[in-house]
This record gives C-alpha cells, sequence and structure tokens, in this order.
C-alpha cells in the first residue's frame, strides 16, 4: 500500500508577483520585460504602449528606460524593439534612425526640394564650409550651408528662407511676417518646426526645448506660463483666460497635493516600518520550518 506524500499549502502557492514601476500593478513574471542594458524590469503592455508612443510622436531614436531614476541609464536595443512593435511602427522607427544620422552626419544633407527630399553627400574636406552641391536624383544645384540656390559669389543670408522648406502650394501663402510665418527653427536646437494651429507654446521634438513661438524666449521653467502675463506676448498664448486660470491651479495644486501626501503619510510609514519587518521575519522564519512526516 503506498501513501501520497503530504505536501504543505504553501508549495501549492503562486509564483511571486513583480510590480511594474509604470503602472504599479503586479504581474507574474512571463508578463514582465527586462531591458538588457540596466536589468529594469516592467511590464510587457506598459513598456510596449511606452515605446510605440515615442516612436509615432517621433520623440525618441534611442529609446531610453522609462524609469527617470534608472541607475545606469540604459536604453532599449533594435532587437528589443523590433519583438514589441509592429512591423509599420519599426519602419517608422528605422526611418527616424536614418534622419537622425543624416542630421548629424557633417558630411550628408538633404535635397531641400520638396518633391524630392534626397540624401546628398558633401566633399569631406569643405564639410565645414559652404560648397555647390547637385543632387543625384533631381539635378538640383544648392547651397551646402543654407540650402539655397546656388550663389557663388555671394554670402549665405543669416537665416536660410524657410519657403525652400515648403511645397509650391503652402510657398504661395506664406506670410513673410516674422510673427505668422508657419515655420521656424528651435532656438536650441536650430531644428526647423512647423506650426499651423494650437497655442504659442511649442516644444522641439528634438531637443525637448520649450519656447515661446512669438518671441522665441525659453519656457522650460516656467510651468505657470508667466511670459505670457506682460510684454509684447501678452494674452498672445492662444487661450482663454479661464483656461490659463486652470492650468495654473492644477499645477499648483498637484505639488501641494504631493507636500500634503508625503507630510501626512511620513509618520505612517514610520510607525509601519518594525511592523512590516517583524512580519517579513516571522514569514521566513515559518518558510525554514521542518516538513511534517
Amino acid at each position: 500500500m503506498t501513501t501520497a506524500r503530504y505536501r504543505p499549502s504553501w508549495d501549492l502557492a503562486l509564483d511571486p508577483l513583480v510590480s511594474c514601476k509604470l503602472c504599479l500593478g503586479e504581474f507574474p513574471l512571463e508578463q514582465m520585460t527586462t531591458i538588457t542594458q540596466c536589468q529594469c524590469v516592467f511590464c510587457t503592455m506598459c513598456l510596449k504602449q511606452y515605446v510605440e508612443l515615442l516612436i509615432k510622436e517621433g520623440l525618441e531614436t534611442a529609446i531610453s528606460c522609462p524609469d527617470s531614476t534608472c541607475p545606469k541609464r540604459g536604453h532599449l536595443l533594435e532587437n528589443e524593439i523590433e519583438l514589441m512593435v509592429a512591423a509599420e511602427i519599426m519602419q517608422r522607427y528605422r526611418k527616424l534612425q536614418f534622419e537622425k544620422e543624416v542630421l548629424l552626419d557633417p558630411c550628408r544633407t538633404w535635397c531641400p526640394s520638396s518633391s524630392c527630399q534626397a540624401v546628398c553627400q558633401l566633399r569631406e574636406a569643405e564639410s565645414q564650409g559652404a560648397q555647390l552641391v547637385r543632387c543625384s536624383a533631381c539635378s538640383l544645384e544648392f547651397c551646402s550651408s543654407c540650402r539655397d540656390n546656388w550663389h557663388p559669389g555671394h554670402t549665405c543670408p543669416e537665416t536660410p528662407p524657410v519657403t525652400s522648406f515648403l511645397s509650391r502650394e503652402s510657398s504661395l501663402f506664406y506670410k513673410s511676417d516674422e510673427d505668422e510665418g508657419p515655420i521656424k527653427r528651435c532656438p536650441k536646437c536650430k531644428v526647423y518646426i512647423e506650426r499651423d494651429e494650437g497655442c504659442a507654446q511649442m516644444m522641439c521634438k528634438n531637443c525637448k526645448h520649450a519656447f515661446c513661438w512669438y518671441c522665441l524666449e525659453s519656457l522650460d521653467d516656467d510651468f505657470l506660463l508667466i511670459h505670457y502675463d506682460k510684454g509684447p506676448c501678452r494674452n498672445k498664448l492662444g487661450h482663454s483666460r479661464a483656461s490659463v486660470i486652470w492650468h495654473r491651479t492644477q499645477v499648483v495644486g498637484i505639488f501641494a497635493g504631493f507636500g500634503l501626501l508625503l507630510l501626512v503619510a511620513s509618520p505612517f510609514l514610520l510607525l509601519a516600518t518594525p511592523f512590516v519587518l517583524c512580519c517579513k521575519c516571522k514569514c521566513s522564519k515559518g518558510d525554514d520550518d521542518p516538513l511534517p512526516s
């Protein structure tokens, strides 16, 4: 006669759950994804949505770990991204990568023709100065420095004409007024930005710099948008006064709420710490008990 071996209840317990730093939910290990470079762990669904958002918005080409306090400042590898997103999103990611490579390469530039947009090679020995560039796709000859039509014997204009970056239809409606023009350059990284509608608070997708569309003044530290209360940009934000006041109330409320929450919760956390440690000690002691025979 054989008897079944007794199995204590804790042997039948489920695998431990892992907490996700993004949604704060707890999931089994098979629903989590570990970033290779930094070993930070997130639930696969949250990490997928995070990566897709950055790619769709064109915000990043080097996708960093979503944990702002990541000690290793890790980045997702291309094969990790490919396993996570759909084929069309991965294709857009590779396109963004290529555009960033061309932007940073001193020996390559884009053809300024809106109907072409081919990549043109520059002569490496003269890559620092203005030189004649002939597009191999459309045969357009332009200046490598200002991207205007080639102008031998003449210096480049201080600011390249934005009409060369517009389609023919759009350039017909382009206004030369500095405030009303639809395209300007980011005051920090000099990338061209087009504004079709919305408020005057702009954020460059390339360098994340926030600035005013009209005067190009930095708004990185102006959380309350006080810049639009005085000066030449007064009341030019593009929102009603009530919505601006509501925005400021929300910002102040968030900071005040966090401060109040920390103030109220800190005594309870100090009181609860000994009980948590005691419970953990009891649990570990229970796991070491011998099995009944």
